[in-house]
């Protein structure tokens, strides 16, 4: 799976870029604010329509245009697609790919995957809950088209339930919608729940066993998922964990009345990380945070790999250099075989890495 070519026009700070990659390593580097993780942000919308720093596309649009194109050329299981987003201020995107129109951006992620690891990953063990759910849902919307929907409408019923908590005191009329809310949400959350549940499970054997080669065998890295409390194995079918979120939703309808706030749910999920079996966001040092996000990142990578069959495009954004040298060659090393992108502010210092091709952008532009 790779990246052959990239056009962008209009997109973020390019008015117009196209470049041709290599299936292995391609070096991007330039001084800062520059553009370079504008391009890789680009090959992330190619994967599921959004990516890591928005949360519309109107931000991904450049200030002085209209709308915005990328468009490239892919190779994904042994096919060749040519995929288009066309980014429209104040009207829907439009998604190709061969010509044929997209109903929706998971069809994105069956042609390409992407994993993304950014500096601000580094402080994905210390950071709150939502962080940690932010890191599942992007890797399991490319990997689960079902999830991908059920997560979407989830998030929509959860705007609505949280707009009748806010409203119901000055509009008593709205309780009377409360119980096809939860309905719908327990019934979205109970497939969120369910996959989340088995990922975590494949996702802590990797991250398990890159973490003990990371520390030399002397510390063990696992996995524990928490969610709602009347769960009694989120491994179970969808059909069975939702009538337990019911029971859950009904124990805290009138705390939530009283808070106006939306307390029952998959939206308070978490994924603890624990070393020799102590919280890892408590206890652990500044290495060892390090060290197991990098164990999450390559983790998410493999998985990636174990269901395509190849490798998703790996997208490092500016992220060695906040490693020390032990943990950067252990990434590099980690990393070899699919197509990769690298940005960095120097291309010093990164040799060995391969058989590739070296970017150097400045203002938006490929720099002689």
């Amino acid at each position: 799976m790779n990246v052959r070519t990239l056009e962008l026009e209009g997109f973020r700070n390019y008015a117009a870029f196209r470049a041709e990659f290599a299936p292995g390593v391609n070096l991007i580097y330039g001084e800062n604010a520059q553009g370079k993780t504008n391009l890789l942000e680009a090959v992330e919308y190619l994967s599921g329509a959004r990516t890591h720093r928005t949360r519309g596309d109107r931000e991904l649009i450049g200030f002085q245009w209209e709308d915005a194109r990328i468009r490239a050329e892919l190779e994904s299981r042994g096919r060749d697609f040519l995929v288009e987003a066309q980014l429209l201020r104040g009207r829907r995107r439009r998604l190709a790919a061969n010509g044929v129109r997209l109903k929706t951006a998971g069809e994105l992620s069956q042609i390409l995957r992407t994993v993304l690891f950014c500096p601000e990953d580094l402080l994905l063990i210390r950071a709150g809950s939502a962080e940690r759910r932010r890191f599942l849902d992007a890797s399991l919307c490319q990997l689960r088209p079902r999830y991908a929907a059920a997560l979407a409408e989830y998030h929509r019923l959860l705007e609505h339930k949280t707009r009748i908590l806010r409203d119901w005191e000055e509009k008593p009329s709205l309780l009377d919608l409360l119980p096809e809310f939860n309905d719908r949400m327990a019934r979205c959350g109970a497939v969120l729940i369910h996959y989340r549940a088995f990922y975590i499970q494949n996702l802590a054997q990797r991250a398990g066993a890159i973490h003990a080669e990371f520390s030399g065998g002397r510390e063990e890295m696992s996995l524990v998922y928490r969610t709602v409390s009347s769960i009694a194995d989120p491994l179970r079918p969808s059909a069975e964990l939702y009538p337990q979120l019911l029971e859950h939703q009904e124990s805290h309808r009138r705390a939530e009345l009283e808070s106006r706030q939306c307390l029952s749910g998959p939206h308070k999920d978490d994924l603890a990380v624990e070393i020799d079996g102590r919280s890892a966001k408590q206890f652990a040092s500044q290495g060892q945070t390090r060290t197991a996000a990098l164990s999450l990142k390559l983790a998410e990578r493999e998985l990636h790999r174990d269901d395509l069959g190849e490798w998703p495009v790996l997208l490092l954004d500016d992220v060695l250099s906040e490693l020390d040298r032990r943990r950067r060659d252990f990434v590099l090393r980690r990393i070899e075989g699919g197509q990769v992108f690298i940005t960095c502010c120097e291309e010093d210092g990164l040799e060995g890495l391969g058989e590739g091709k070296t970017f150097h952008i400045r203002a938006g532009t490929l720099a002689e």
